[in-house]
């Protein structure tokens, strides 16, 4: 099945969609980390397919960001290169994040797409209105979300998220000017 048929399947609930959270590590990540140096600790390696969805979906008016449990140089530099709308970091318990999300951004939890792959995501996946992961986490992630990714951790996965939406809504690629 292509991403544009599946974006059919759940046309409904992707069509109400204002606010997108990615959880980090395990799904912007490959989920490993390495000791850069004192001065950066923990390094990650992230998927330019993924930045630049999040992009388009930043142009057509839809907030994007990171709910985290992790917290580095490296996270924020990815958050600041891309221009994030939000990032909560350093917190395993992303239930308050979520709320203050709702808040800031005046959005009903049906309004959100939360994608996770941890265990402590669950809240927020189960409260979100679409909810997605990777194929490569728990069966207790997997058997409450809406969407499992065909593509694993750090290879795009989110991006394919993303694109669902975009289906959905009918948000184009961003060509410029020739």
């Amino acid at each position: 099945m292509s991403l544009r048929e599946a974006s059919r399947i759940f046309e409904n609930k992707l069509r109400k969609i204002k606010v997108v959270a990615f959880d980090l590590d395990g799904i912007l990540t490959d989920a490993k980390v390495w000791w850069a140096s004192e001065e950066v600790g923990f390094n990650r390696s992230f998927c330019i397919y993924d930045g630049y969805g999040m992009k388009l979906l930043m142009k057509a008016g839809i907030k994007v960001g990171v709910i985290t449990g992790g917290n580095s140089v490296s996270v924020n530099k990815r958050v600041d290169q891309l221009g994030l709308d939000f990032c909560y970091a350093g917190n395993e318990d992303k239930r308050e994040a979520f709320t203050s999300l709702l808040e800031k951004y005046s959005v009903t939890a049906d309004q959100v797409l939360y994608m996770g792959d941890e265990l402590f995501d669950i809240p927020l996946l189960k409260k979100s209105g679409f909810s997605a992961t990777v194929p490569n986490t728990s069966d207790e992630v997997k058997e409450i979300v809406d969407y499992v990714t065909v593509r694993k951790s750090g290879e795009g996965c989110a991006r394919e998220v993303i694109d669902l939406l975009r289906y959905a809504q009918n948000i184009g690629p961003d060509l410029g000017a020739f």
